[in-house]
């Protein structure tokens, strides 16, 4: 009550008021006696005693408020506001309690983002560091190597180091590209036919190394199976998951590519012959430098999460599980329909 009475502006409030109920007494007093001037006298002082109490509960409310804001900002207070009566001022608590809210669920984001980027850093500081650490064991060996043929043998060992760090360097940026929103993804009627021979044409040699067919299913009809996406980043995705499935596929085996569209979506299904997903890898599949257990070591875990990021990026969704007769599936959906 006291920082009331120092308020300049309750004082100048209630100055006012005292002001007008004066002259409005004098004024009934002039106009129609002793007895209204006293009534209008009465009238004022309760109006203004009236005023003084709701200022005093007013400035308390607000006192309260402010003392629970400054908690939450200076002392970490959990957010838990008291409860106001209906008002202003209860509208004002509760506008401050959904900024509040929205900041802590922000501030949580942040640390969460801050934690994975430095388990991305981490990361990718340990898978850049075993092909660096190999090639720094290559280069003495062919300084040292007089066999041509032996040289050269290492020559390519150090070779393909060399391009599997510079493909895990491209891959990252494209995924933070997916990830951040900055790769642009056109919007175009694209032949699933046309795509899965676009995205398997790079691994034809390696398909035909290991032995392993790949089998094309497509709907019989005149009308080709499409859907409405980007068709070179699909082709990129697309391929990332056959590269996965050949790795996890024995020799002799067979990775079967379909695709079927109805109403809802267009489907493009990559399943293969391999051991399957085993219940503790589904949950991580898609995870960044995931490896499965079956995983060759020249592998780095990323070309799923690549796949998801650019599928992702396009408004399409990827599903990993496993075949009614054993095997990996993975299913790629694109939705004609948004809820």
């Amino acid at each position: 009550m006291t920082a009331l009475l120092r308020n300049p502006r309750f004082l100048k409030e209630c100055g006012f008021l005292a002001a007008t109920v004066a002259v409005l007494t004098i004024a009934a007093w002039l106009v129609s006696g002793a007895t209204s001037g006293l009534w209008a006298l009465a009238m004022g002082v309760a109006l203004i005693v009236s005023f003084g109490v709701f200022s005093a509960l007013r400035f308390r409310e607000i006192e309260r408020l402010t003392g629970e804001i400054d908690a939450v900002l200076h002392q970490a207070h959990p957010l838990a506001f008291s409860a106001y009566r209906e008002g202003d001022i209860a509208v004002l608590r509760n506008e401050l309690s959904k900024m509040v809210a929205r900041l802590s669920r922000t501030t949580d984001l942040l640390a969460s983002e801050k934690q994975h980027l430095a388990d991305s850093l981490a990361d990718i500081s340990h898978q850049i560091r075993t092909p660096l650490t190999a090639m720094n064991l290559l280069i003495p060996s062919i300084e040292r190597a007089d066999d041509h043929a032996r040289r050269k043998t290492l020559l390519r060992e150090l070779e393909q180091l060399v391009d599997h760090i510079s493909w895990l360097v491209t891959t990252l940026l494209k995924t933070a590209r997916a990830d951040s929103g900055a790769l642009v993804m056109e919007k175009q009627q694209v032949n699933a036919v046309e795509l899965f021979s676009e995205a398997c044409a790079p691994l034809a040699p390696a398909l035909d190394l290991h032995d392993i067919a790949l089998v094309q299913s497509f709907p019989k009809g005149a009308t080709p199976v499409t859907f409405v996406g980007d068709g070179r980043w699909t082709a990129e995705a697309l391929e990332n998951i056959v590269k996965n499935a050949m790795e996890h596929t024995p020799d002799g085996g067979t990775i079967t590519l379909s695709a079927t569209e109805d109403a809802l979506a267009t489907r493009l299904t990559i399943a293969d012959t391999g051991p399957g997903l085993s219940p503790e890898e589904l949950p991580h599949i898609f995870d960044r430098f995931y490896t499965r257990p079956q995983n060759t070591p020249a592998g780095f875990g990323i070309g799923l999460s690549l796949a998801q990021a650019l599928l992702s990026a396009q408004g399409a969704t990827l599903h990993a599980s496993n075949g009614e007769h054993g095997g990996a599936r993975f299913e790629i959906t694109f939705p004609k329909v948004t809820v």
